[in-house]
């Protein structure tokens, strides 16, 4: 996620910088066409711009569609943040006679482990998102090691070998790890050692954070439909190659000369269209760790450092730097 004021101009020219390129080459090869073959290229500007129309309507409904996904993936995780402080204290607050220091600390570390291995399974690469977090390692060289490790080394540090040896053999380890939080307290409501109404109540928690689970894995494993992706792209397509037609019939008209403008308002248009379609286009998987994406490794990092000081303990991770301008 990019966190200064705005986007320079140039990094937003350098993040769509092929459709400006392209629009302005595919231009100036028809206006170059129209000025050694004598061919009247023109078209009417009215057909066309009713298609622009049309264009304009079916991107401001992908992208407001493609928005609600990212902001429902933000909300999801925010109430990641908020269920993790409440399981800690549920926790730490029951009295010290009945169970050991040492089984709340495995219950927290066990949920520690928990948000780690959630945000590793949304970062995992679907067929159709994009390149995956590779792409911003340039930007962001922190989060570099993380990519590459893996889920392994930063679980570790919360689980004994045993459990975590038993919990590779899974496919889905954040909802194991749920799981053994609920078989841990049941544990110790049949020694007696937790209240009828404590039970309920961390159990209530725990089908709370399999809740957000299982919302966080729909928009990850349910692709925004391809109708409306593919759809939009096309016409976005049909349009922005009618442009120079249509503005060759404009500029045309003037004099000589004047329909040489016809190149840059077409890559201009042709850009802006694009571009448009892009920023929808990358809105639509959150967690893929994209320039705009929700910065779960940033949450889940926050949440660790809360939840260690909850323990009192001393070695603490530090928060995720924010690198040219980029918070992952």
């Amino acid at each position: 996620m990019y966190v200064k004021r705005h986007y320079s101009l140039w990094m937003t020219v350098r993040w769509s910088r092929k459709s400006l390129i392209y629009g302005f080459i595919y231009s100036a090869i028809i206006v170059l066409a129209y000025e050694f073959t004598g061919i009247p290229f023109s078209l009417p500007w009215q057909p066309i711009s009713v298609i622009g129309i049309a264009v304009a309507f079916f991107l401001g409904f992908k992208n407001n569609s493609s928005y609600d996904r990212a902001w429902e993936a933000r909300k999801i995780w925010g109430a990641v943040i908020n269920e993790s402080r409440t399981f800690a204290t549920a926790i730490l607050s029951i009295p010290d006679p009945w169970v050991k220091e040492e089984w709340k600390q495995s219950m927290i570390y066990r949920h520690l482990a928990w948000v780690l291995a959630l945000k590793h399974a949304m970062r995992k690469g679907k067929s159709w998102e994009h390149n995956g977090p590779t792409e911003k390692l340039v930007f962001t060289p922190h989060f570099q090691k993380e990519c590459q490790d893996g889920v392994v080394p930063e679980i570790q540090r919360y689980l004994n070998p045993v459990e975590l040896d038993i919990l590779l053999r899974y496919t889905n380890l954040p909802t194991q790890l749920l799981k053994n939080q609920s078989l841990e307290l049941e544990k110790i409501h049949l020694e007696d050692k937790l209240s009828d109404y404590k039970q309920v109540y961390l159990h209530g928690l725990i089908g709370k954070l399999y809740d957000l689970q299982g919302k966080s894995e729909r928009i990850k494993n349910f692709p925004f439909p391809r109708q409306y992706a593919s759809t939009g792209l096309w016409i976005t397509y049909i349009f922005c190659m009618l442009i120079p037609f249509g503005l060759l019939d404009i500029f045309g008209k003037t004099s000589d000369l004047h329909y040489w403008l016809t190149v840059p308002f077409s890559a201009i248009i042709i850009w802006v269209f694009l571009l448009v379609d892009r920023i929808g286009d990358y809105s639509e998987n959150p967690f893929e760790a994209a320039y705009n994406d929700v910065p779960i490794s940033s949450i889940s990092r926050g949440i660790e450092i809360d939840l260690l000081e909850m323990l009192d303990e001393k070695d603490i991770p530090p928060p995720y730097p924010v690198e040219n301008g980029f918070l992952l």
